[in-house]
């Protein structure tokens, strides 16, 4: 599977850019997953549902399906999974887009707004293969994308992907 990131500090518009992103890119008819990584404990059962009540007796995996859809939650009472983990749970696409694991080893776009206050991640990790950004100006040694043509930012990720 081919994987790409999208990075960047908080309120720097990730989530807004991935869902665009999932958009854009399956139009053109490609399938497309996503993975996003939280830094704080995250919970999509709730007390007192069958569900939760299996998980709190212990088991290891729970799926809850419907007509529509089907959750698997997997209670890993451990460290945190590293992305190779979730990715090898993952049913085969053309692209996964990955939120967040901004340190891991895959190649990225890094979403840049000046006025987060955070300097860029770019010039310290050679994986962020691009800047999406809202700043004018910015020059840097890897593509400065505008971060409201999404879809220019597909194109340069597909490129990158071969897709």
């Amino acid at each position: 599977m081919r994987v790409y990131g999208v990075i960047g500090w908080k309120n720097s518009g990730k989530t807004s850019l991935m869902e665009r992103l999932v958009a854009e890119i399956t139009a053109r008819g490609f399938s497309v997953s996503t993975v996003k990584h939280v830094h704080h404990d995250v919970d999509l059962d709730q007390p007192g549902k069958d569900t939760f009540r299996h998980r709190q007796a212990g088991a290891r995996e729970v799926v809850l399906a419907s007509k529509d859809r089907f959750a698997l939650m997997v209670e890993h009472r451990g460290p945190e999974p590293d992305l190779s983990a979730v990715l090898a749970r993952l049913s085969p696409v053309d692209l996964v887009l990955v939120e967040g694991y901004k340190r891991d080893s895959h190649r990225k776009v890094e979403v840049w707004r000046r006025e987060t206050g955070h300097d860029l991640i770019q010039t310290g990790d050679p994986l962020v293969r691009a800047v999406a950004t809202d700043a004018t100006g910015l020059s840097l040694s890897v593509p400065v994308l505008d971060l409201n043509d999404t879809r220019a930012v597909a194109d340069f990720i597909l490129s990158e992907v071969g897709l």
